[in-house]
């Protein structure tokens, strides 16, 4: 099983230089970066967790400015958003974030996507809550008209772009519905989530991986119900605090690779939790 890792990078805590090139030397299988543009003081948000906001989300680096140093160090690290609060963003400079960032790193990229849970951060970008999950659909669509071979326009229902001259693509061809970088897509299991997975998606980033054998039969069911190719499912547990018998249940279950938590924090706590996760990595743990 591939073990990567996500961590909060920040203004404060270790480089992604000297973390990517240590995950790179101890055969770690990727880094994955969430993202937070701002966290509005006054704010009625919960933090889903629970308690009060760590600091850490308030202070994060932007990922793909982090990722892109991660990818300029290393030749095989595997290089990710958990997740790119898509809505967010203007997707016609998303696209060419992304695709800049997977043409650069040889195709190591893989796209988490998401819907966020910070109502306020989100209105600040002029999301609409209750539409935020069509709105993030569109982005999908509109950058993968960027990404096509040849200029294609889209016309969607938040947005549009004229059929374009758009460089460079991303690495990995098209399959089945979906084109660009590998894509997953963040989420509570549901109908709703597993429609989204589907129709432009490679697979799920669950946080924890909890409730993984209730749900992954429906997914599973609503995949082959839209004609995609049950082999190709991923299905990547996320922000994962492993133990070998819950490795050893997720490979029962078919999943191949799974992101570990980090703590945010300095250098030295952050390669002793490295150390923590090396028996996992060689295969050993225990």
């Amino acid at each position: 099983m591939r073990i990567a890792v996500t961590i909060f990078l920040t203004d404060e805590t270790i480089t992604p230089v000297r973390l990517a090139r240590e995950l790179e030397q101890r055969g770690f299988a990727g880094l994955y970066l969430p993202e937070h543009t701002h966290i509005p003081v006054e704010r009625t948000s919960p933090y889903p967790a629970g308690g009060e906001l760590p600091r850490e989300y308030g202070r994060t680096l932007d990922p793909f400015v982090a990722l892109g140093q991660a990818a300029a160090v290393t030749g095989l690290l595997g290089l990710g958003t958990g997740i790119t609060l898509a809505a967010q963003h203007d997707p016609i400079d998303l696209a060419k974030q992304i695709a800049t960032l997977d043409h650069l790193s040889g195709g190591r990229f893989t796209l988490g996507v998401g819907f966020g849970w910070n109502v306020e951060e989100a209105a600040d970008h002029g999301v609409e809550w209750r539409t935020r999950r069509a709105l993030v659909r569109d982005r999908i669509g509109l950058m993968r008209a960027l990404w096509a071979d040849e200029p294609t326009a889209y016309e969607g229902e938040f947005g549009s772009v004229r059929a374009s001259t758009a460089y460079p693509k991303p690495v990995q061809k098209p399959r089945g519905p979906v084109s660009g970088p590998r894509t997953l897509v963040g989420g509570a299991a549901g109908p709703k989530l597993f429609a989204d997975i589907c129709a432009y998606a490679d697979g799920w980033l669950p946080i924890g991986g909890r409730g993984l054998t209730e749900a992954l039969p429906a997914l599973r069911s609503a995949w082959a119900d839209a004609g995609r190719d049950p082999a190709a499912l991923q299905v990547v547990p996320y922000a994962v605090r492993p133990s070998a018998g819950k490795l050893e249940h997720f490979a029962e279950l078919g999943v191949e690779e799974v992101v570990a938590q980090l703590p945010p924090a300095g250098e030295t706590e952050v390669l002793r939790a490295l150390d923590a996760l090396q028996p996992f990595v060689d295969g050993q743990g225990s």
